[in-house]
């Protein structure tokens, strides 16, 4: 006689974020769920897969946003950067998530490659823009896997070194530098994660961010740590240690 397995959505209702908040840890502080009171249609210009995206109607409440973003690969994406955590993150989770991921396909998790980079890059753009100039973004290039942090105890392990954290008022000079920085690793600690990026196409975040006009794709780093000098990316790797967890 089978038995009948069940089905556990933990994040499927507001009241079940709200759990899952609470054994995580991450009540100590107000949080504000966006679409727990529905949802609002955000313009996307110049896209040519959408002309707007469905976000959490909350996000109205706000004149500014914060994007922290913890830099690692991705399964889908290639890489989550500051543009993949507000395309995803930021559209709301019965509408706008099924918008990037379905399209006409009628399957969720049916569009890859670089539609589906575009399709991120598109709803990126609708927040990005809401925003304006009240929008910045900070990378931490720390504790990098392949895996995307969703994936738990199921992520493959971190072999690539730290390198930093990065923070810039343009979202695609964020997500341009951050990559280039990892392509600055020597070949053995980036191999992984730079596969990890390229198998899944997700260079075309970076490409098509640009033709959108989110941001620069040249840039000068910073080190805060030496009073704003500016930097290489080989003088930012140099002394970057073998990861140990």
């Amino acid at each position: 006689m089978s038995k009948r397995i069940p089905i556990i959505r933990a994040r499927y209702t507001t009241a079940e974020h709200r759990k899952t908040l609470a054994v995580n840890g991450w009540d100590f502080a107000p949080v504000d769920i966006m679409d727990e009171e529905g949802t609002a249609m955000l313009p996307v210009k110049g896209g040519k897969w959408f002309t707007e995206m469905s976000v959490g109607s909350h996000m109205l409440n706000y004149d500014s946003l914060l994007v922290l973003t913890h830099f690692k690969g991705h399964t889908m994406g290639g890489f989550g950067g500051s543009n993949k955590n507000i395309g995803i993150g930021c559209a709301d989770g019965r509408i706008g998530k099924k918008m990037i991921h379905t399209g006409d396909t009628g399957t969720q998790w049916g569009i890859s490659k670089e539609e589906l980079m575009e399709r991120i890059s598109e709803s990126a753009k609708a927040t990005a823009d809401h925003f304006g100039d009240h929008i910045a973004y900070i990378n931490v290039l720390r504790n990098m896997s392949v895996s995307c942090d969703c994936e738990g105890t199921a992520a493959q392990p971190v072999v690539t070194p730290n390198i930093g954290i990065l923070a810039s008022t343009d979202i695609l000079a964020a997500d341009q530098a951050s990559v280039d920085l990892v392509y600055a690793l020597p070949e053995k600690y980036r191999h992984d994660l730079v596969e990890r990026m390229e198998t899944r196409h997700g260079l075309r975040q970076l490409s098509y961010m640009k033709e959108l006009g989110m941001g620069c794709d040249r840039y000068v780093i910073l080190d805060m740590d030496h009073g704003d000098k500016p930097i290489t990316l080989a003088e930012a790797v140099k002394n970057v240690k073998p990861f140990k967890a």
